[in-house]
């Protein structure tokens, strides 16, 4: 009933990037706009490329069709359908869609009078999508060096990359990023367990307020970061997350092209260690 309460204020003009009060406008409680209908148009036209592309392949095994990029020796350029084209589409959709997604948050968030954090966050995942499958190849002069769409064979593309560089997990932005992954999981598995404890307490109890949460990691960890504070570092470490794991793929292949441990030759050949 809040919601509903909260409709007319919400229901406001404004705020949109692109078509002004042409496309400011709604489908029931779902706010559209002009970027509602580009990521339906890109999603709508990529899952017909995806059953297109599936439909090709020697399975309908949901767990083994693929979809791979084109063969290296088409380089940067346009390739058949067949053979690496219909991955290329698909691609643009993905891209235009999650874009697309991302700008509706925005306008979203303009008529709200709320801040673009989520948005932000958001773009930071999309970063990381388009670092692998469109910067990475570009740099490295071919579509073939980017992920197949399929379950097995993305995961045996993961597999393999970490073998070609001899064992990925000395990759130092990656190690950044994995930190990053486990402290995010970490603090906000925290944050919300100490909220459901504060408002779900054993049957006859009050509801417990944002003291008793602030008591417990004062008593804990002796400090508490806070209500507001959790929040941010929360959003923090997620963006550094998927920001750090863009940037170790990226190193690898357009910026180092040997085994990862032999970038740390450096630290071993340093005089104090000698």
């Amino acid at each position: 009933m809040s919601m509903l309460n909260y409709e007319p204020k919400y229901r406001v003009r404004g705020g949109t990037l692109v078509g002004g009060d042409l496309f400011d406008f709604w489908a029931g409680p779902f706010y559209v706009g002009f970027f509602g209908v580009t990521t339906i148009f890109f999603t709508l036209i990529g899952v017909s490329l995806i059953l297109w592309a599936a439909s090709l392949g020697p399975t309908w095994n949901v767990w083994r069709i693929s979809i791979a990029p084109p063969d290296l020796k088409y380089g940067l350029a346009l390739a058949p359908l067949r053979e690496g084209g219909l991955w290329q589409l698909i691609t643009v959709c993905a891209v235009g869609a999650f874009v697309s997604w991302d700008l509706r948050m925005i306008e979203i968030a303009r008529k709200l009078g709320m801040g673009l954090h989520t948005p932000i966050a958001f773009a930071c995942a999309i970063t990381a999508y388009v670092t692998l499958e469109v910067i990475r190849p570009v740099l490295m002069g071919a579509w073939g060096n980017a992920f197949p769409y399929g379950i097995i064979s993305h995961l045996d593309w993961v597999s393999n990359i970490g073998y070609q560089y001899l064992q990925f997990h000395y990759n130092p932005a990656h190690m950044i990023a994995v930190t990053f992954f486990f402290t995010t999981t970490f603090i906000l598995a925290m944050h919300g367990g100490v909220i459901l404890s504060s408002l779900n307490p054993p049957a006859g109890e009050e509801v417990k307020e944002g003291a008793h949460e602030d008591a417990f990691f004062r008593d804990l960890i002796a400090y508490s970061i806070g209500p507001l504070g959790i929040h941010r570092l929360g959003w923090f470490c997620a963006m550094n997350a998927g920001l750090w794991s863009a940037l170790c793929i990226l190193l690898s292949g357009p910026f180092w092209t040997r085994g990862w441990p032999e970038w740390w030759s450096w630290w071993l050949n340093l005089p104090f260690w000698k």
